[in-house]
């Protein structure tokens, strides 16, 4: 089965962003509920370090992917543009 151009970068624009956006909210909610778990036994306060550490995480990923979704709808965008010429 060949692709023509316009289809094959957006398949691949397609991938990018899902990768990108599962380690966009992979990565803080590891990270942050590690570091929540990890003051909870230090501290003694538990459960408030891993809820604190996923509410840290979901507003990190909220901005981070509110950002990525304009980028890449810029992107696509271009994408569209550069095939319509």
């Amino acid at each position: 089965m060949q692709l023509s151009e316009r289809s094959r970068r957006s398949y691949l624009l397609g991938l990018k962003i899902a990768s990108d956006f599962g380690a966009s909210i992979a990565i803080p909610v590891v990270a942050f509920v590690v570091l929540g778990k990890w003051l909870q036994q230090k501290y003694g306060f538990a459960p408030y370090g891993i809820i604190g550490g996923f509410v840290v995480a979901a507003t990190l990923t909220t901005t981070i992917l509110r950002r990525k979704v304009r980028w890449y709808a810029a992107e696509y965008k271009a994408l569209e543009s550069d095939s319509n010429k």
